[in-house]
Protein backbone atom coordinates (compact mmCIF):
# COMPACT_ATOMS: atom_id res chain seq x y z
CA UNK A 1 0.00 0.00 0.00
CA UNK A 2 1.39 3.36 -0.95
CA UNK A 3 1.40 6.04 1.77
CA UNK A 4 1.05 9.74 1.01
CA UNK A 5 3.94 11.87 2.15
CA UNK A 6 3.21 13.75 5.34
CA UNK A 7 3.82 17.17 3.86
CA UNK A 8 1.33 16.40 1.10
CA UNK A 9 -1.48 16.56 3.70
CA UNK A 10 -0.35 18.23 6.97
CA UNK A 11 2.93 18.55 8.90
CA UNK A 12 1.56 16.50 11.89
CA UNK A 13 -0.54 13.82 10.28
CA UNK A 14 -1.74 11.98 7.20
CA UNK A 15 -4.58 9.80 5.84
CA UNK A 16 -4.00 6.54 3.91
CA UNK A 17 -6.12 4.99 1.15
CA UNK A 18 -8.27 3.17 3.69
CA UNK A 19 -9.23 6.43 5.45
CA UNK A 20 -7.07 5.73 8.51
CA UNK A 21 -5.65 8.90 10.05
CA UNK A 22 -2.16 8.94 11.55
CA UNK A 23 -0.45 11.50 13.80
CA UNK A 24 3.31 12.02 13.75
CA UNK A 25 5.10 11.75 17.08
CA UNK A 26 8.76 12.43 16.62
CA UNK A 27 10.16 9.88 14.15
CA UNK A 28 7.15 7.60 14.48
CA UNK A 29 3.48 7.85 13.76
CA UNK A 30 0.37 6.52 15.45
CA UNK A 31 -3.07 5.72 14.07
CA UNK A 32 -5.68 7.91 15.73
CA UNK A 33 -8.84 6.77 13.95
CA UNK A 34 -10.79 6.60 10.73
CA UNK A 35 -13.18 8.90 8.94
CA UNK A 36 -14.74 6.49 6.41
CA UNK A 37 -17.53 8.67 5.11
CA UNK A 38 -15.44 11.66 4.05
CA UNK A 39 -12.50 12.69 1.93
CA UNK A 40 -8.94 12.58 3.21
CA UNK A 41 -9.00 16.32 3.76
CA UNK A 42 -12.19 16.09 5.79
CA UNK A 43 -10.79 13.19 7.83
CA UNK A 44 -7.60 15.10 8.59
CA UNK A 45 -9.51 18.28 9.45
CA UNK A 46 -11.73 16.35 11.86
CA UNK A 47 -8.77 15.11 13.94
CA UNK A 48 -7.04 18.48 13.68
CA UNK A 49 -10.12 20.01 15.27
CA UNK A 50 -9.73 17.55 18.15
CA UNK A 51 -6.17 18.81 18.60
CA UNK A 52 -7.38 22.40 18.54
CA UNK A 53 -9.86 21.54 21.31
CA UNK A 54 -7.04 20.04 23.39
CA UNK A 55 -4.83 23.08 22.76
CA UNK A 56 -7.73 25.28 23.85
CA UNK A 57 -7.98 23.35 27.12
CA UNK A 58 -4.24 23.86 27.77
CA UNK A 59 -4.52 27.58 26.97
CA UNK A 60 -7.51 27.89 29.27
CA UNK A 61 -5.55 26.14 32.01
CA UNK A 62 -2.64 28.56 31.58
CA UNK A 63 -5.07 31.47 31.93
CA UNK A 64 -6.65 29.94 35.05
CA UNK A 65 -3.22 29.70 36.67
CA UNK A 66 -2.57 33.36 35.90
CA UNK A 67 -5.92 34.27 37.48
CA UNK A 68 -4.99 32.37 40.64
CA UNK A 69 -7.35 29.40 40.41
CA UNK A 70 -7.03 26.95 43.31
CA UNK A 71 -3.74 25.11 42.84
CA UNK A 72 -5.20 21.72 43.81
CA UNK A 73 -7.86 21.98 41.08
CA UNK A 74 -5.27 23.05 38.51
CA UNK A 75 -2.95 20.20 39.45
CA UNK A 76 -5.70 17.63 38.93
CA UNK A 77 -6.58 19.18 35.58
CA UNK A 78 -2.91 19.09 34.46
CA UNK A 79 -2.64 15.45 35.43
CA UNK A 80 -5.80 14.55 33.55
CA UNK A 81 -4.77 16.53 30.47
CA UNK A 82 -1.35 14.87 30.40
CA UNK A 83 -3.04 11.47 30.17
CA UNK A 84 -5.45 12.78 27.55
CA UNK A 85 -2.76 14.40 25.41
CA UNK A 86 -0.49 11.34 25.69
CA UNK A 87 -3.09 9.13 24.02
CA UNK A 88 -5.13 11.73 22.19
CA UNK A 89 -6.82 10.75 18.98
CA UNK A 90 -5.96 14.07 17.39
CA UNK A 91 -3.62 15.47 14.77
CA UNK A 92 -1.26 18.27 15.78
CA UNK A 93 1.88 19.08 17.75
CA UNK A 94 0.98 16.90 20.73
CA UNK A 95 4.54 17.02 22.08
CA UNK A 96 4.30 20.83 22.38
CA UNK A 97 1.09 20.45 24.35
CA UNK A 98 2.85 17.96 26.65
CA UNK A 99 5.76 20.40 27.04
CA UNK A 100 3.35 23.24 27.93
CA UNK A 101 1.68 20.99 30.51
CA UNK A 102 5.08 20.06 31.97
CA UNK A 103 5.91 23.76 32.23
CA UNK A 104 2.70 24.32 34.14
CA UNK A 105 3.85 21.94 36.89
CA UNK A 106 6.40 24.54 38.04
CA UNK A 107 3.79 27.29 37.91
CA UNK A 108 1.47 25.15 40.01
CA UNK A 109 4.21 24.75 42.62
CA UNK A 110 4.64 28.53 42.88
CA UNK A 111 0.90 29.00 42.88
CA UNK A 112 0.55 26.42 45.65
CA UNK A 113 3.10 28.22 47.83
CA UNK A 114 1.46 31.58 47.19
CA UNK A 115 -2.06 30.30 47.84
CA UNK A 116 -0.92 28.43 50.95
CA UNK A 117 0.55 31.66 52.37
CA UNK A 118 -2.58 33.59 51.41
CA UNK A 119 -4.82 30.94 52.92
CA UNK A 120 -2.81 31.00 56.13
CA UNK A 121 -3.05 34.78 56.34
CA UNK A 122 -6.79 34.71 55.63
CA UNK A 123 -7.26 31.96 58.21
CA UNK A 124 -5.31 33.87 60.87
CA UNK A 125 -7.36 36.98 60.12
CA UNK A 126 -10.57 34.96 60.36
CA UNK A 127 -9.45 33.46 63.68
CA UNK A 128 -8.70 36.97 64.99
CA UNK A 129 -12.14 38.19 63.85
CA UNK A 130 -13.88 35.20 65.43
CA UNK A 131 -11.88 35.66 68.65
CA UNK A 132 -12.85 39.35 68.77
CA UNK A 133 -16.48 38.22 68.91
CA UNK A 134 -15.60 35.82 71.74
CA UNK A 135 -13.76 38.52 73.70
CA UNK A 136 -16.73 40.88 73.40
CA UNK A 137 -19.10 38.14 74.59
CA UNK A 138 -16.79 37.37 77.52
CA UNK A 139 -16.69 41.07 78.40
CA UNK A 140 -20.47 41.10 78.58
CA UNK A 141 -20.41 37.96 80.71
CA UNK A 142 -17.95 39.57 83.16
CA UNK A 143 -20.23 42.54 83.92
CA UNK A 144 -21.80 42.94 87.33
CA UNK A 145 -25.31 41.50 86.77
CA UNK A 146 -26.85 44.03 89.15
CA UNK A 147 -25.49 46.94 87.09
CA UNK A 148 -26.01 45.54 83.60
CA UNK A 149 -28.47 47.15 81.18
CA UNK A 150 -30.08 43.85 80.27
CA UNK A 151 -32.05 45.04 77.28
CA UNK A 152 -28.86 46.41 75.74
CA UNK A 153 -26.81 43.37 76.80
CA UNK A 154 -29.31 40.98 75.21
CA UNK A 155 -29.42 42.99 71.97
CA UNK A 156 -25.61 43.11 71.82
CA UNK A 157 -25.30 39.36 72.45
CA UNK A 158 -27.88 38.61 69.72
CA UNK A 159 -25.93 40.80 67.32
CA UNK A 160 -22.66 39.03 68.21
CA UNK A 161 -24.26 35.63 67.62
CA UNK A 162 -25.65 36.76 64.26
CA UNK A 163 -22.19 37.99 63.26
CA UNK A 164 -20.71 34.67 64.44
CA UNK A 165 -23.15 32.71 62.25
CA UNK A 166 -22.51 34.96 59.23
CA UNK A 167 -18.76 34.68 59.71
CA UNK A 168 -19.09 30.91 59.98
CA UNK A 169 -21.19 30.75 56.81
CA UNK A 170 -19.36 33.30 54.65
CA UNK A 171 -15.83 33.25 56.06
CA UNK A 172 -13.01 30.77 55.41
CA UNK A 173 -13.11 27.38 57.07
CA UNK A 174 -11.08 27.45 60.29
CA UNK A 175 -8.93 24.62 61.59
CA UNK A 176 -11.08 22.28 63.67
CA UNK A 177 -9.12 22.76 66.92
CA UNK A 178 -9.22 26.56 66.83
CA UNK A 179 -12.82 26.59 65.66
CA UNK A 180 -13.97 24.28 68.47
CA UNK A 181 -12.02 26.16 71.15
CA UNK A 182 -13.46 29.51 70.08
CA UNK A 183 -16.99 28.13 69.96
CA UNK A 184 -16.65 26.63 73.45
CA UNK A 185 -15.58 30.03 74.80
CA UNK A 186 -18.39 31.83 73.00
CA UNK A 187 -20.97 29.30 74.15
CA UNK A 188 -19.70 29.51 77.74
CA UNK A 189 -20.02 33.31 77.68
CA UNK A 190 -23.58 33.07 76.33
CA UNK A 191 -24.46 30.55 79.02
CA UNK A 192 -23.03 32.79 81.75
CA UNK A 193 -24.92 35.83 80.45
CA UNK A 194 -28.17 33.88 80.25
CA UNK A 195 -27.67 32.53 83.79
CA UNK A 196 -27.00 36.02 85.14
CA UNK A 197 -29.97 37.45 83.25
CA UNK A 198 -32.37 34.84 84.61
CA UNK A 199 -31.06 35.30 88.16
CA UNK A 200 -31.30 39.09 87.87
CA UNK A 201 -34.89 39.06 86.67
CA UNK A 202 -35.88 36.42 89.21
CA UNK A 203 -34.54 38.65 91.96
CA UNK A 204 -36.12 41.69 90.32
CA UNK A 205 -39.48 39.94 90.28
CA UNK A 206 -39.15 39.36 94.02
CA UNK A 207 -38.23 43.02 94.60
CA UNK A 208 -41.12 44.16 92.41
CA UNK A 209 -43.52 41.92 94.27
CA UNK A 210 -42.44 43.33 97.64
CA UNK A 211 -42.69 46.90 96.32
CA UNK A 212 -46.09 46.14 94.81
CA UNK A 213 -47.42 44.84 98.14
CA UNK A 214 -46.00 47.87 99.98
CA UNK A 215 -47.48 50.34 97.51
CA UNK A 216 -50.84 48.60 97.56
CA UNK A 217 -50.84 49.08 101.33
CA UNK A 218 -49.89 52.76 100.94
CA UNK A 219 -52.71 53.28 98.43
CA UNK A 220 -55.23 51.84 100.87
CA UNK A 221 -53.94 54.08 103.65
CA UNK A 222 -54.08 57.15 101.39
CA UNK A 223 -57.63 56.40 100.31
CA UNK A 224 -58.62 55.95 103.98
CA UNK A 225 -57.47 59.55 104.65
CA UNK A 226 -60.16 61.03 102.42
CA UNK A 227 -62.62 61.00 105.30
CA UNK A 228 -60.30 63.27 107.31
CA UNK A 229 -60.19 65.94 104.62
CA UNK A 230 -57.65 68.70 105.29
CA UNK A 231 -56.39 66.99 108.44
CA UNK A 232 -55.24 64.00 106.38
CA UNK A 233 -52.61 65.98 104.44
CA UNK A 234 -49.73 65.66 106.99
CA UNK A 235 -50.23 61.88 107.08
CA UNK A 236 -50.44 61.78 103.27
CA UNK A 237 -47.08 63.56 103.04
CA UNK A 238 -45.48 60.90 105.24
CA UNK A 239 -47.08 58.23 103.07
CA UNK A 240 -45.58 59.93 100.00
CA UNK A 241 -42.12 59.66 101.56
CA UNK A 242 -42.73 55.95 102.12
CA UNK A 243 -43.91 55.62 98.52
CA UNK A 244 -40.66 57.12 97.22
CA UNK A 245 -38.65 54.69 99.35
CA UNK A 246 -40.71 51.64 98.36
CA UNK A 247 -38.87 51.03 95.07
CA UNK A 248 -40.20 49.95 91.68
CA UNK A 249 -43.11 47.54 91.33
CA UNK A 250 -42.87 47.18 87.56
CA UNK A 251 -44.21 49.77 85.11
CA UNK A 252 -47.66 48.21 84.70
CA UNK A 253 -48.35 48.02 88.45
CA UNK A 254 -46.52 51.26 89.27
CA UNK A 255 -48.65 53.29 86.87
CA UNK A 256 -51.92 51.82 88.11
CA UNK A 257 -51.07 52.09 91.82
CA UNK A 258 -49.69 55.61 91.43
CA UNK A 259 -52.87 56.73 89.69
CA UNK A 260 -54.89 55.64 92.75
CA UNK A 261 -52.40 57.08 95.25
CA UNK A 262 -52.22 60.41 93.41
CA UNK A 263 -56.01 60.58 93.09
CA UNK A 264 -56.29 60.32 96.89
CA UNK A 265 -53.72 63.10 97.30
CA UNK A 266 -55.43 65.27 94.70
CA UNK A 267 -58.71 64.94 96.61
CA UNK A 268 -57.04 65.95 99.89
CA UNK A 269 -55.28 68.92 98.33
CA UNK A 270 -58.45 69.96 96.54
CA UNK A 271 -60.11 70.26 99.96
CA UNK A 272 -57.10 72.23 101.17
CA UNK A 273 -57.29 74.51 98.14
CA UNK A 274 -60.90 75.33 98.98
CA UNK A 275 -59.92 76.22 102.55
CA UNK A 276 -56.94 78.24 101.33
CA UNK A 277 -59.16 80.13 98.91
CA UNK A 278 -61.54 81.09 101.72
CA UNK A 279 -58.62 82.02 103.99
CA UNK A 280 -57.01 84.13 101.28
CA UNK A 281 -60.23 86.01 100.77
CA UNK A 282 -60.41 86.69 104.51
CA UNK A 283 -56.70 87.44 104.85
CA UNK A 284 -56.62 89.90 101.94
CA UNK A 285 -58.04 92.62 104.18
CA UNK A 286 -55.33 91.86 106.75
CA UNK A 287 -52.72 92.29 104.03
CA UNK A 288 -53.94 95.80 103.26
CA UNK A 289 -53.69 96.74 106.95
CA UNK A 290 -50.16 95.37 107.28
CA UNK A 291 -49.05 97.11 104.09
CA UNK A 292 -50.35 100.38 105.58
CA UNK A 293 -48.38 99.71 108.79
CA UNK A 294 -45.24 99.06 106.73
CA UNK A 295 -45.71 102.36 104.96
CA UNK A 296 -46.10 104.07 108.36
CA UNK A 297 -42.91 102.42 109.66
CA UNK A 298 -40.82 102.94 106.54
CA UNK A 299 -39.35 106.33 107.70
CA UNK A 300 -37.67 104.44 110.58
CA UNK A 301 -35.12 103.14 108.06
CA UNK A 302 -33.52 106.61 108.04
CA UNK A 303 -34.50 107.78 111.56
CA UNK A 304 -31.58 108.88 113.79
CA UNK A 305 -33.51 109.53 117.01
CA UNK A 306 -33.24 106.24 118.87
CA UNK A 307 -36.04 106.84 121.40
CA UNK A 308 -38.44 108.05 118.75
CA UNK A 309 -37.61 105.10 116.51
CA UNK A 310 -38.17 102.59 119.33
CA UNK A 311 -41.46 104.15 120.36
CA UNK A 312 -42.81 104.27 116.81
CA UNK A 313 -41.72 100.67 116.10
CA UNK A 314 -43.31 99.37 119.29
CA UNK A 315 -46.61 100.99 118.32
CA UNK A 316 -46.46 99.47 114.85
CA UNK A 317 -45.55 96.01 116.21
CA UNK A 318 -48.50 95.94 118.62
CA UNK A 319 -50.94 96.73 115.84
CA UNK A 320 -49.13 94.32 113.47
CA UNK A 321 -49.57 91.38 115.83
CA UNK A 322 -53.25 92.25 116.31
CA UNK A 323 -53.99 92.22 112.58
CA UNK A 324 -53.67 88.47 112.09
CA UNK A 325 -52.68 86.33 109.07
CA UNK A 326 -52.19 87.43 105.47
CA UNK A 327 -52.51 85.28 102.30
CA UNK A 328 -49.87 82.52 102.26
CA UNK A 329 -48.09 83.81 99.14
CA UNK A 330 -47.63 87.26 100.73
CA UNK A 331 -46.35 86.19 104.16
CA UNK A 332 -42.66 86.22 103.30
CA UNK A 333 -42.85 89.55 101.50
CA UNK A 334 -44.42 91.54 104.34
CA UNK A 335 -42.44 89.75 107.06
CA UNK A 336 -39.15 90.48 105.26
CA UNK A 337 -40.07 94.17 105.01
CA UNK A 338 -40.88 94.31 108.74
CA UNK A 339 -37.62 92.55 109.64
CA UNK A 340 -35.67 95.14 107.66
CA UNK A 341 -37.28 98.00 109.63
CA UNK A 342 -36.74 96.22 112.97
CA UNK A 343 -33.08 95.66 112.06
CA UNK A 344 -32.58 99.38 111.35
CA UNK A 345 -34.04 100.38 114.75
CA UNK A 346 -32.01 97.70 116.54
CA UNK A 347 -28.88 99.07 114.89
CA UNK A 348 -29.60 102.53 116.40
CA UNK A 349 -29.92 100.96 119.83
CA UNK A 350 -26.70 98.96 119.42
CA UNK A 351 -24.75 102.01 118.34
CA UNK A 352 -26.04 103.98 121.35
CA UNK A 353 -25.05 101.21 123.73
CA UNK A 354 -21.60 100.97 122.24
CA UNK A 355 -21.04 104.69 122.71
CA UNK A 356 -22.39 104.81 126.28
CA UNK A 357 -20.86 101.59 127.59
CA UNK A 358 -18.75 102.60 130.66
CA UNK A 359 -16.24 99.84 130.16
CA UNK A 360 -15.72 100.81 126.53
CA UNK A 361 -15.39 104.46 127.42
CA UNK A 362 -12.83 103.65 130.10
CA UNK A 363 -10.83 101.50 127.68
CA UNK A 364 -11.03 104.17 125.01
CA UNK A 365 -9.87 106.90 127.39
CA UNK A 366 -6.94 104.78 128.57
CA UNK A 367 -5.95 103.93 124.99
CA UNK A 368 -6.36 107.55 123.96
CA UNK A 369 -3.90 108.62 126.59
CA UNK A 370 -1.42 105.98 125.56
CA UNK A 371 -1.71 106.96 121.92
CA UNK A 372 -1.32 110.65 122.68
CA UNK A 373 1.87 109.93 124.69
CA UNK A 374 3.20 107.77 121.88
CA UNK A 375 2.43 110.44 119.29
CA UNK A 376 4.27 113.11 121.33
CA UNK A 377 7.31 110.84 121.68
CA UNK A 378 7.32 110.00 117.97
CA UNK A 379 7.04 113.64 116.99
CA UNK A 380 10.17 114.35 119.11
CA UNK A 381 12.00 111.43 117.47
CA UNK A 382 10.96 112.65 114.03
CA UNK A 383 12.24 116.16 114.75
CA UNK A 384 15.57 114.77 115.96
CA UNK A 385 15.92 112.52 112.90
CA UNK A 386 15.22 115.43 110.57
CA UNK A 387 17.80 117.53 112.40
CA UNK A 388 20.38 114.77 111.96
CA UNK A 389 19.35 114.10 108.36
CA UNK A 390 18.90 110.37 109.05
CA UNK A 391 16.53 109.34 106.24
CA UNK A 392 15.88 105.84 107.58
CA UNK A 393 14.92 107.07 111.05
CA UNK A 394 12.80 109.83 109.48
CA UNK A 395 10.86 107.23 107.44
CA UNK A 396 10.42 104.84 110.39
CA UNK A 397 9.29 107.61 112.74
CA UNK A 398 6.87 109.02 110.17
CA UNK A 399 5.26 105.60 109.51
CA UNK A 400 4.84 104.92 113.23
CA UNK A 401 3.44 108.43 113.82
CA UNK A 402 0.89 108.10 111.00
CA UNK A 403 -0.27 104.74 112.35
CA UNK A 404 -0.83 106.07 115.90
CA UNK A 405 -2.73 109.08 114.61
CA UNK A 406 -4.98 106.77 112.57
CA UNK A 407 -5.74 104.65 115.65
CA UNK A 408 -6.47 107.75 117.72
CA UNK A 409 -8.91 108.99 115.10
CA UNK A 410 -10.65 105.60 115.00
CA UNK A 411 -11.44 105.59 118.72
CA UNK A 412 -12.07 109.33 119.04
Amino acid sequence: MKLLATNEQAPWGRVDETGTVFVREGETERAVGQYPDGSQEEALAYFQRKFTELAGQVTLLEQRIKRGTAAADVARTISNLKVTVGSANAVGDLSSLSARLDALDGAVGELTEKQTAETKAVTQQAIAEREALVVEAERLAAQDPSKAQWKQVTATLDELFARWQKHQADGPRLPKTESNDLWKRFRAARTTIETHRKAFFAELDTVHKDARNKKQELVEKAEALLAKGLDGIPVYRSLLDEWKAAGRAGKKFDDALWARFKAAGDALYAAKSEVDAKDNEEFSANLEVKQALLKEAEPLLTETDREKAKSTLLSVQRRWDAVGKVPRDKVKTVEDQMRRIETAVRKLDDEHWQKSNPERIARAEGLTGQLQDAIAKLETELATAKANGDKKKIADAQDALDARKAWLKAIG
